[in-house]
C-alpha cells in the first residue's frame, strides 16, 4: 500500500482549504424546499381530495336515502296476493310465474327510479361543488400569487424614477421571494449607479465651467485694453467666440445628461407661460433676422420641472428662428390640451426637409445639411435635449416636414 511522502523541510506547503464559501449555501435537503410548485401542488391536490370526499359522502347519503336501506320492502304478500303502493299490481290471485314477473318488474322500477333520482341529485351536487371549488381556488391562487402584485407595484414605482423603493418581501423561501430579493439587489445597484452619475455630472459641471469662465474673463480683460493691436483684438474676438461655443457645448452636454433621468420632483407648470418666456428670450434674435413669431397660447398645465420644460420651448423656438428663410419667415407657437394631454406645437417656415432625414435631427451633433451647420446656429444638441427632457416627463416629440418648407414640431406631455 503506497503512502504519501512527507513534505521536505523548508518546502512550501499546500495552503489550507478555505472554510468560507462565497456562494450561496445549499440546503441539506433541496427537494424539501417549499417552492411555489410544491405549494400549489399541495393546495390544489388537497382541494380536489376534499372535494372528492365530499362528493362521495353526498352520493352515499343520496343513494342510501333513495334505496331506503334498512326499510320495509315496497310490497307485501297476502295469501298468494300481492299489494303494493309503489307498483301497479292487481290485488288478485296470480299464478306463480305471473307473480314472480310482477315482483321483478316492481323491484326494477323502484331501482330505476332510485338511480334516476340519484343521478339528478348528484349532478346538482357536482355543479354546486364545482362552483365552490373554483371560487375557493381563485381566492387561494390570488393569496398565493399576491407577492407578484407587490413586485409589479414596486416595479411601476421604480419606472416613475423612485429608485429608493424596495419590495422587501417576507415569507417562505420560495421562487417569489428569490425574485423579489434579486429585484431589490438590482435596484440597489441601479441607485448607486444613478447616484454616481449625478455626482459625476455635478463634478464635471464645476470642472468644465471653471476654466472656460477664466478664459472668458481673461479674453474680455485683454479686449477691453484700448491700446491693444488690431490683430490681437481680432484674435481675442475669435478666441472669445470659440470659448463661448465651448461653454454652450458644455452646458448642452450637462443638461442632456441630467435630463436623461426621470423627473422626481414635479410641480404644476403651464406650457402657455413657458412658451411666452421662450418667445421673450428669442424676440430680439427673431427681429434681427426678420422672422415673425405668432401663435395662440391656451392654458395647458402639466406636472414637471419648469426649468427643463422652458428649455424645450426655448430650443424649439430658437431652432425655428435660426433655421428659417431669409425673407418673410414666420414661427407659430401654440399650446393647448388635446385628448387629455398638453400639446406644444412649433411650426416654422424654412428650407425643405426630406421626410427620411427628420429622425436624424434628434441625434446629438447631427444636423441636416450644410445650411444647418453654421457656427452661429448652435452646437447640435438642441433637439436631442428636447427629446430627452420630453421623455423624462413621460412625453414624446414628433417632427414632420411642413409643406412648402420648414418643420412642424409637436411635443405631447401627460397632464
Amino acid at each position: 500500500m503506497a503512502t504519501t511522502p512527507a513534505p521536505a523541510p523548508g518546502s512550501p506547503q499546500t495552503p489550507p482549504k478555505p472554510t468560507w464559501d462565497p456562494r450561496r449555501p445549499v440546503p441539506p435537503f433541496p427537494w424539501l424546499r417549499p417552492t411555489i410548485r410544491i405549494r400549489l401542488t399541495l393546495l390544489y391536490g388537497g382541494m380536489f381530495l376534499i372535494a372528492g370526499i365530499l362528493l362521495l359522502s353526498i352520493i352515499y347519503l343520496f343513494a342510501a336515502n333513495a334505496l331506503k336501506v334498512g326499510s320495509d320492502l315496497p310490497f307485501r304478500i297476502l295469501s298468494g296476493q300481492v299489494s303494493s303502493d309503489t307498483c301497479q299490481l292487481r290485488s288478485a290471485q296470480l299464478p306463480a310465474d305471473e307473480l314472480n314477473r310482477a315482483l321483478n318488474e316492481c323491484v326494477n322500477e323502484q331501482r330505476q327510479h332510485a338511480l334516476d333520482n340519484l343521478l339528478s341529485r348528484s349532478l346538482l351536487a357536482l355543479l354546486g361543488l364545482a362552483v365552490i371549488a373554483f371560487a375557493f381556488g381563485y381566492a387561494m391562487a390570488g393569496r398565493v400569487l399576491s407577492p407578484l402584485g407587490r413586485i409589479t407595484r414596486t416595479a411601476r414605482a421604480v419606472a416613475g424614477s423612485d429608485l429608493s423603493r424596495r419590495i422587501e418581501l417576507d415569507g417562505p423561501d420560495d421562487e417569489l421571494k428569490e425574485l423579489a430579493d434579486t429585484f431589490d439587489d438590482m435596484l440597489e445597484r441601479l441607485q448607486r449607479a444613478f447616484t454616481a452619475q449625478q455626482r459625476f455630472v455635478g463634478n464635471a459641471s464645476h470642472e468644465l465651467r471653471t476654466p472656460l469662465a477664466i478664459n472668458r474673463t481673461l479674453l474680455e480683460v485683454h479686449l477691453s485694453d484700448p491700446d491693444a493691436p488690431v490683430e490681437l483684438q481680432q484674435l481675442g474676438k475669435t478666441l472669445l467666440a470659440t470659448n463661448e461655443r465651448s461653454e454652450q457645448l458644455v452646458e448642452g452636454l450637462l443638461l442632456l445628461a441630467r435630463s436623461d433621468n426621470q423627473i422626481v420632483e414635479r410641480k404644476p407648470v403651464d406650457l402657455a407661460e413657458v412658451a411666452s418666456q421662450a418667445i421673450d428670450q428669442v424676440h430680439a434674435e427673431a427681429q434681427a433676422k426678420g422672422v415673425e413669431i405668432r401663435g395662440d397660447h391656451k392654458p395647458a398645465v402639466v406636472q414637471g420641472n419648469g426649468v427643463l420644460l422652458e428649455r424645450i420651448a426655448l430650443n424649439l423656438v430658437q431652432n425655428a428662428v435660426r433655421y428659417n428663410v431669409a425673407e418673410q419667415g414666420w414661427v407659430e407657437v401654440t399650446t393647448q390640451v388635446q385628448h387629455g394631454q398638453a400639446v406644444l406645437v412649433v411650426t416654422n417656415t424654412g428650407p425643405v426637409v426630406p421626410a427620411y432625414e427628420v429622425d436624424n435631427l434628434f441625434e446629438p451633433f447631427r444636423r441636416l445639411r450644410t445650411e444647418r451647420t453654421g457656427s452661429d446656429k448652435g452646437v447640435g444638441l438642441g433637439l436631442s435635449i428636447v427629446r430627452s427632457v420630453a421623455r423624462a416627463h413621460g412625453g414624446h416629440i414628433y417632427a414632420q416636414p411642413r409643406e412648402g418648407g420648414g418643420l412642424v414640431m409637436r411635443v405631447t406631455l401627460p397632464i
